[in-house]
């Protein structure tokens, strides 16, 4: 009886995590596309505790100066598609409540879809090709830091606007 197993690097090992991230985004899109209130006042929290966890690891495995390089530019990369992300939020302003709102789109979806694939397959073929997957990590991980503090600042002052907009044509 011959039984078939895969290897290693076989198909299995590609198939598993695609499945479990296509169920986890699934659910995880479901309730992204609902809106929910936006706080102000809470924007920040998240990209300073990223900030934090960011330092400790560079600090820990500090890069080469080149890949310090390749770190800012990661940065730079990261912040522009931040701000991207931040303009397909969509952030409405209770007219009587002056309450805000956000929901992200389908857009904004797809875009974090297609962000976690990128980084999935430089990953994974990080090291067939020899390349440094300790810089690969680094990189990737100042590039959310760019993406997650920009996404925010952008929602955080088109918010700020819609919303003295939303109180100046009440009073």
């Amino acid at each position: 009886m011959n039984v078939q197993t895969a290897s290693p690097g076989g198909l299995l090992s590609y198939l598993v995590p695609i499945a479990i991230f296509a169920v986890i985004f699934f659910f995880r899109a479901r309730r992204m596309s609902q809106t929910r209130p936006l706080k102000l006042e809470y924007l920040w929290m998240f990209p300073t505790l990223y900030l934090v966890v960011t330092i400790l690891m560079l600090v820990q495995f500090p890069p080469t100066p080149v890949g310090w390089g390749i770190c800012a530019a990661a940065l730079a990369v990261g912040a522009a598609l931040g701000w991207q992300r931040g303009k397909t939020m969509r952030i409405t302003v209770d007219p009587v409540t002056h309450a805000l709102n956000q929901k992200a789109s389908v857009a904004g979806i797809a875009f974090i879809f297609v962000l976690i694939a990128v980084r999935a397959a430089v990953r994974a073929e990080g090291v067939a090709m020899h390349l440094n997957v300790a810089l690969l990590t680094d990189a990737l991980v100042v590039l959310a830091l760019g993406l997650f503090a920009t996404q925010r600042i952008e929602m955080y002052l088109r918010a700020r606007r819609l919303l003295d907009e939303a109180r100046a044509g009440q009073g």
